[in-house]
């Protein structure tokens, strides 16, 4: 998806009759199938594709033919409201959908699954299967109108391939390499890459492959969607990578266990790490809060995902060094 560079967006301006009563409602659910976003009171935006401009017309039409108004716009943004805060809306709202998707499977899964230690009985398994299905089609649903490469969606892929290891389908081999210890020897001077807006565990990632699995490593950033690697590139914290979130575990959580790396610093920090990327007090360490607000204000102020790396890799060593020194 590559939106126009003279007139990125369509804009959708709509003005609703008061009757019939149900048709705001309607208006509204129908906007947010799209994935649109109010960018004001009846403004509502999305980028600039056919897919979209087709997908406008039709509320367009359904708005007009109940007495409504409505006007289709392309736009360029000029002043005030800047092309990246809309594209940060349509992050911001395709995560929060990632994160109540993952919310939902992780209850359903503590609620229906049996401790790892006992098999899943026969009868059990169609209604997880079914259960699975229905988390994956939401989860497509989800990523259709992901436009810009939300945070979240890794997190979700890990724990429904997690379920589906669990059902021994081997639907979750897409990940399967990692589970098995790596050879540091194999992956040196290679190209890792990873999506575009780089935030805590993308940041962590990098730091610890830089610092322990590869000092030469190279880093390059794309967008979130329909990327394709190069033979020589490896990737992390993405969809289909070769390192990235599985079943509940964080992508600096799986590197550790893919590396067979075992240290007391890394762990805590892995801890911290896991807890801020998906939004959990799993570990509840302490340090938690402060470095989350650190990589933050990191994220905010640093747009270049290279200088988000070097600004993190500060904050790292120095929690490394803290977790190395500290007695307990």
């Amino acid at each position: 998806m590559d939106p126009q560079p003279s007139s990125p967006w369509l804009v959708l301006i709509h003005q609703i009759p008061p009757k019939p009563p149900y048709l705001r409602v309607k208006v509204w659910r129908r906007l947010q199938a799209l994935g649109a976003v109010p960018i004001k009171n009846s403004v509502y935006v999305l980028p600039n594709t056919d897919d979209a401009r087709e997908d406008f017309e039709w509320v367009l039409r359904e708005i007009r033919q109940e007495g409504g108004e409505a006007s289709l716009c392309e736009a360029r943004l000029v002043d005030g409201l800047t092309d990246a805060e809309v594209q940060t809306s349509f992050q911001t709202a395709r995560e929060r959908d990632y994160r109540a998707l993952a919310t939902e499977v992780r209850q359903w899964a503590q609620q229906t699954l049996p401790p790892r230690a006992r098999a899943i009985a026969p009868e059990k398994r169609a209604a997880i299967d079914a259960a699975v299905t229905r988390f994956r089609k939401r989860l497509a649903d989800i990523s259709r109108v992901d436009f810009f490469g939300a945070p979240g969606r890794e997190a979700v892929e890990g724990l429904l391939a997690g379920l589906e290891d669990r059902l021994g389908d081997g639907a979750g081999s897409l990940r399967t390499v990692s589970r098995q210890t790596r050879r540091m020897e194999d992956v040196q001077g290679r190209v890792w890459v990873t999506r575009t807006g780089v935030h805590i565990d993308r940041m962590a990632s990098a730091w610890l492959i830089r610092r322990c699995i590869d000092d030469r490593a190279r880093f390059k950033f794309v967008p979130g969607r329909g990327y394709r690697p190069e033979p020589d590139e490896l990737r992390f914290d993405m969809f289909d990578a070769e390192f990235t979130h599985e079943g509940d575990l964080c992508t600096f959580e799986v590197l550790l266990r893919a590396f067979g790396i075992a240290d007391r610093a890394l762990g805590a920090i892995a801890e911290v790490v896991h807890d801020i990327d998906l939004k959990e007090s799993k570990f509840g360490r302490p340090e938690t809060a402060g470095v989350d607000h650190l990589i933050t204000g990191i994220a905010w102020t640093t747009p270049d995902d290279e200088g988000r790396l070097a600004q993190s890799a500060v904050v790292l060593d120095a929690l490394s060094g803290y977790f190395k020194r500290r007695k307990t």
